[in-house]
């Protein structure tokens, strides 16, 4: 019979595996919102970690973060991608990356960043989004991107930002 001494102690051994959520807003031209971060080098999309031990999910996390990161409270449309990204330097992370739409000008005069974290923000046309994001991130928009030029209805399966599926 198992106790639920056994269980706790089944959980805690256990590997942690990070997760994160994003949201792809793009302008009317079809650039994409990047944020700079002040914390680390390199361009990233609205989003962050999903607080997992209050119960959130991953759609509710990319909501929160966009809220808190720029000031848009938006729901998140479609799941375009997730990404397994793993490496050396840190636990294996599952990125979640959800459709913002296309934002007018008046939304894009409404953004206000968290000074905490970020530095500023960005319109980049797809050619320049890899010279700005880590290789995995950048990789991973460009994939999103890639599923709503082509209209499908499925998710980007990825592994470190490269096709799986």
């Amino acid at each position: 019979m198992t106790t639920t001494n056994d269980f706790a102690a089944y959980i805690a051994s256990l590997p942690r595996v990070l997760a994160g959520a994003g949201v792809l807003f793009r302008d009317a031209e079809g650039h994409v919102l990047l944020v700079e971060p002040n914390y680390r080098e390199g361009w990233a999309l609205p989003g962050g970690t999903i607080e997992s031990d209050d119960g959130e999910t991953p759609r509710a996390g990319a909501r929160r973060e966009t809220l808190e990161e720029i000031g848009l409270d938006r729901e998140p449309g479609r799941l375009l991608a997730v990404d397994w990204v793993h490496g050396a330097d840190r636990p294996p992370l599952v990125a979640y990356l959800y459709d913002g739409g296309v934002l007018a000008e008046s939304d894009l005069k409404a953004i206000r960043l968290q000074e905490e974290e970020l530095l500023s923000w960005r319109l980049v046309p797809r050619s320049g989004v890899g010279d700005l994001c880590p290789d995995a991130l950048g990789r991973r928009i460009l994939a999103a991107l890639d599923v709503l030029a082509d209209g499908a209805s499925a998710t980007a399966e990825l592994e470190n930002g490269h096709r799986v599926a």
